[in-house]
């Protein structure tokens, strides 16, 4: 079963969410404490963490930095303060998807279900792939290049994953957005763009540079040669 942590400071939206997770035998645990998020939420280790910007003592992202700080867990943020600088930021400060308020219950557990789906059904699959020396893990979800592992967010492995196995091809943003998250129909493109660039960041500060190319009014694309 697996275990939901709502940090939600509305009482309404918290226990709809709540009653309708509960349904799908999801277990449930919401946000008492707004001071120390972080210490329920390392009591309680749950699978995802639903999570609202606006909240008492200290705002969404910040627990999102505190928790991305020391788990890989999956993070959503429900908020409706939903304009492109706020998805931005939370995907920056490492969340792993975004659903604005209000929302449907019935989209928001097929959100969690894809999210969930995504983060660990790929340990299932067992092997690695290589490309120009650099080598992708997918049992832990790492990449490894000069003897180096680098560490990888869940979205960050899905687009590498979707360039290794399309190496020399063009992956069109649709096809990564529809690879990223699946049944998700909301996402702001802006979401992949800062993906994509936090992931080139990380592959530059490692020695991989240029690793993954855009070809403008295209997509992405790893290069044989």
């Amino acid at each position: 079963m697996y275990k939901v942590f709502i940090v939600e400071d509305d009482d309404g939206i918290a226990n709809a969410i709540t009653k309708r997770l509960r349904e799908w035998e999801f277990d449930v645990c919401r946000a008492e404490n707004y001071r120390d998020i972080l210490s329920e939420f390392t009591v309680y280790s749950p699978h995802i963490v639903l999570l609202d910007i606006s909240l008492p003592f200290f705002n969404g992202f910040y627990w999102c930095g505190e928790i991305r700080a020391k788990s890989k867990c999956p993070i959503m943020f429900i908020s409706s303060a939903a304009d492109n600088m706020n998805i931005v930021t939370a995907m920056t400060v490492g969340a792993d998807d975004f659903i604005a308020k209000p929302f449907d219950l019935d989209v928001l557990v097929a959100k969690i279900q894809a999210l969930l789906r995504r983060s660990y059904d790929f340990a299932k699959n067992l092997g690695k792939i290589e490309h120009k020396g650099a080598v992708l893990n997918t049992g832990d979800a790492t990449l490894t290049f000069n003897g180096e592992k680098i560490d990888l967010t869940k979205n960050e492995y899905r687009i590498l994953e979707t360039l290794f196995e399309n190496k020399g091809k063009v992956v069109s943003r649709e096809t990564m957005m529809n690879k990223l998250w699946e049944t998700d129909c909301y996402v702001d493109e802006n979401t992949l763009s800062v993906n994509i660039m936090r992931l080139r960041k990380k592959l530059e500060r490692s020695g991989l540079s240029d690793f993954i190319v855009t070809k403008v009014g295209r997509g992405y694309i790893i290069e044989n040669d």
